[in-house]
């Protein structure tokens, strides 16, 4: 998610935190308009619009250069460091990041540690691993590295990388990691309603939760979640709403970026949708192959700011 779809859902509510898409750190230590790039929201102090910081995600396998990278976006105004021990990227773990590095759960230790040692004392340091690479049965020697580290909070996908996203996570499995580690565990993975949320809380154990592709499908999603916690009624955007959503979405892009570069966004955002409103689905078919800002803003019911390209 980008900075554009963060302040989105954000704006719609439920959300304590967002997390940026991955940072890549494998040779050196970035300029500051890379860290910008990818969180825009430092130039806002870390939050968006509506208040909700943004932690800066980090990726790489190096101790000494992630925790270099990690002083550099923490002085940048971070509110927060993550690391990404979680990714099942082929392109990535081929280049010994992400969930690779499940495999030297030691390796993982000194990366957190580093960077723990990097950066103010104030700034939260918070990572996300797998049950394992291969085989969760590697998650009792992840832990172990892990019970020393210097985290402020762990999310887990309750998935090995070999696993993937195939259906099911195995949120039980979490209940291991919260008896073992002396910080909070998040839980991840197969969330995609409220009762998907109260399912796993009671599975886990957890009290935290991490949505992803799901908050793509239901944009509300965040805000149904904490309704339902409240023990209140949560009424669920129709279509209408969800149209109007992905015009505005449209015109952040056109605005912010190449209008060139406006339209795919919200193809890529469409096929999420369509998980949950087939009404997308039905869209999509219609603009897979519109390539111009103008058309898709016709295809999508709006006129009134059309502009020329």
């Amino acid at each position: 998610m980008d900075a554009i779809m963060r302040a989105l859902l954000t704006e719609i509510g439920g959300y304590a935190r967002c997390v940026t898409e991955f940072v890549r750190v494998s040779q050196t230590v970035l300029p500051k308009r890379v860290f910008y790039r990818y969180a825009p929201e430092l130039l806002s102090d870390g939050f968006t619009a509506s208040g909700v910081p943004v932690y800066v995600q980090l990726l790489g396998s190096d101790p000494e250069l992630m925790a270099a990278n990690a002083r550099r976006v923490a002085m940048m105004g971070a509110p927060g460091i993550d690391l990404n021990f979680g990714c099942p990227a082929k392109t990535v773990n081929r280049s010994h990041g992400g969930a690779s590095l499940l495999r030297t759960p030691d390796l993982i230790r000194s990366i957190c540690v580093a960077v723990r040692d990097s950066v103010p004392a104030h700034t939260p340091v918070t990572a996300k691993i797998r049950l394992g690479f291969d085989s969760d049965s590697e998650l009792e020697g992840i832990l172990r590295a892990l019970e020393l580290a210097p985290l402020t909070e762990l999310t887990i996908h309750a998935r090995t990388r070999r696993q993937g996203y195939r259906p099911p996570a195995h949120w039980h499995r979490l209940r291991q990691a919260r008896a073992s580690l002396p910080f909070p565990i998040i839980a991840n993975g197969e969330l995609w309603s409220p009762s998907d949320v109260s399912r796993c809380a009671t599975a886990s154990g957890c009290a935290a939760f991490m949505l992803a592709r799901g908050s793509l499908c239901r944009p509300d999603l965040g805000a149904a979640i904490q309704a339902a916690h409240q023990a209140a009624e949560p009424v669920p955007f129709d279509w209408e709403q969800v149209k109007q959503l992905l015009i505005y979405f449209l015109e952040q892009n056109r605005s912010q970026y190449d209008p060139r570069y406006a339209v795919n966004p919200v193809k890529q955002w469409l096929v999420y949708l369509k998980f949950y409103y087939p009404q997308a689905g039905a869209l999509f078919a219609k603009v897979k192959r519109v390539t111009d800002p103008n058309a898709m803003a016709t295809a999508l019911g709006e006129s009134h700011w059309v502009q020329a390209a």
